[in-house]
């Protein structure tokens, strides 16, 4: 990586923008893969104690399949734009993580469980800026 100074196919993208965006995608990648691994190896009944839910004790193939979403989306946010090999798969990353935090928001709503719902909103707006950003204002080009 060339640092906060990467290639883009955007040269008015100002500084702060690539900054606030490198930054939310460690963010996101660190968030997301933690809570992935959380969901792949930690026992359903110690998710459900430390969150203080009961639907990883409900839906244990939930609980796996979104781990392994989970997983993939932060290393889909950060990876391709680090290396520059295929960067737009950072903006399906980022589309794809916002419509899994916008199914877990109707998920945790119908079932009442609000507190999940702040977390929820801080991962969708943050993956929200990333996708406009690498979209729109701070494309990074590919490597030739």
């Amino acid at each position: 990586m060339q640092g906060f100074a990467s290639p883009s196919a955007n040269p008015q993208a100002g500084k702060f923008l690539r900054i606030s965006l490198w930054t939310a995608q460690v963010l996101i990648f660190a968030a997301f893969i933690l809570f992935g691994l959380q969901k792949l190896f930690m026992p359903a009944e110690a998710l459900t104690a430390m969150w203080q839910t009961p639907w990883p004790v409900e839906y244990p193939g939930l609980l796996r399949f979104t781990g392994l979403i989970d997983a993939a989306g932060g290393i889909g946010i950060l990876l391709p734009a680090l290396t520059r090999i295929q960067p737009r798969l950072t903006i399906l990353a980022a589309l794809g993580c916002a419509l899994l935090q916008i199914s877990a928001i109707i998920f945790h709503s119908t079932r009442g469980e609000f507190a999940a719902l702040p977390l929820n909103f801080i991962l969708l707006t943050f993956v929200s800026f990333i996708l406009w950003g690498r979209r729109k204002r701070a494309p990074i080009l590919p490597r030739m």
